[in-house]
């Protein structure tokens, strides 16, 4: 994939340096974007215009010569590192690479990301390169709008994860109850951590991995972000939020769905109509040019129509629809554009979630979650699963 990088070039010019300076290892979503190249360990990337790589370890140099995105790629070894090492100690003689690094390509200013190692820009300020913390995200906000491959790299993404999902179902679905009211299955008792498992292992199988999940069960589930554990309940909402990312394209999808065992109180089954009300809501207010507090709003009207609390009517409120309508996705799972009250303009190639939810201990919680991209007329709706409450 080849990112159009004429918003950062915009950004650089506007800021007055000559480059922008990132220093991270591949899990940083910038470096990964910009550079193109996946590696353990923190290495450097200048756009002077160009993508410009260096290793002060030659370990990834003939790997990132065949397969990073870049114009140049150097090693501390064409800059003298082992010499200055021994001269000034190897953080002072990293420092110094660097800085020669870019006065090599006539660069004596540099933008970095706002989370950037302060050793680094001390020691290039000592050698007397001007850095400037980009507090508006240039890169992040170059990767908010996305190509069509990487929508595809999300949808093949949004596949696995429904999968998952409906592995999750099954057995939920298939589950008896015992005496004390926990879920069964195959002689023994269903938990959290046991339906966890299988979402992780059918992601796998569909070459996608995930560290957390959630499958929150009654009282955890008024927690938007407990995971869950122990016993999952008959007649108890269970919240399965799934938010994997593909191996391959490191690209993620998200998706929640909640479900019930059994019988749904009156107060769940209402809950949860309300809250599909005000997903349809927030999705239809979706098209190039709104702003994200317009489909924010939309999902607060229903709730507070329906004499519900949430954090526009009453910010100090802990039950309600208590957090934001949605969130930018993309190689990072909480991106921007943020669906919030502070209001971002939503445009074409933006892949954003559309979850609202609702939560209360003595009822639990609700959340439902569709993954849409935004169109130039309107919005494609990521999502193919189904949407009920009751499973069995």
């Amino acid at each position: 994939m080849e990112p159009d990088l004429t918003q950062l070039d915009e950004y650089l010019d506007e800021a007055g340096v000559d480059g922008y300076l990132v220093d991270a290892d591949s899990e940083d979503a910038d470096q990964y974007y910009l550079s193109g190249f996946d590696a353990p360990d923190p290495f450097v990337t200048l756009y002077d215009g160009d993508v410009r790589l260096l290793f002060t370890r030659s370990l990834e140099y003939g790997r990132a010569k065949k397969e990073a995105r870049a114009e140049t790629v150097e090693r501390g070894a064409d800059f003298g590192y082992a010499e200055k090492a021994q001269e000034y100690g190897p953080q002072e003689a990293r420092s110094r690479v660097i800085a020669a690094f870019l006065d090599s390509h006539g660069v004596g200013s540099v933008a970095t990301p706002p989370r950037f190692p302060l050793q680094t820009a001390d020691g290039l300020r000592e050698q007397g390169i001007e850095v400037t913390a980009d507090d508006s995200g240039a890169v992040t906000e170059v990767r908010a709008t996305k190509t069509d491959e990487e929508i595809e790299y999300i949808r093949e993404a949004q596949r696995a994860n429904e999968a998952a999902m409906a592995r999750a179902e099954e057995l939920i679905s298939a589950a008896e109850t015992n005496a004390d009211g926990e879920l069964v299955l195959d002689g023994a008792v269903l938990t959290s951590e046991r339906v966890t498992e299988e979402i992780e292992v059918t992601l796998l199988r569909h070459g996608c991995a995930l560290d957390e999940t959630i499958v929150a069960c009654g009282a955890d589930a008024a927690d938007p972000h407990d995971r869950g554990s122990g016993p999952l309940l008959t007649d108890e909402p269970i919240i399965i939020d799934i938010f994997p990312r593909n191996k391959r394209s490191r690209y993620h999808a998200d998706m929640t769905r909640t479900f019930c065992h059994g019988d749904p109180s009156e107060a769940l089954r209402e809950w949860f109509e309300l809250t599909d009300r005000a997903r349809e809501a927030a999705i239809e207010a979706v098209e190039p040019g709104v702003e994200t507090d317009v489909v924010h709003g939309a999902a607060c009207d229903v709730y507070e129509d329906a004499g519900l609390p949430t954090l526009r009517s009453d910010p100090t409120t802990e039950t309600g629809f208590i957090h934001s309508t949605g969130h930018g996705l993309g190689l990072d799972v909480h991106e921007m554009p943020s669906v919030a009250e502070s209001g971002e303009t939503l445009q074409p190639g933006h892949v954003i979630t559309i979850e609202p939810g609702l939560y209360d201990p003595e009822v639990g919680g609700v959340r439902i979650e569709d993954l849409l991209v935004v169109t130039e007329d309107g919005y494609e709706n990521l999502t193919e699963y189904d949407i009920e409450l009751a499973v069995a």
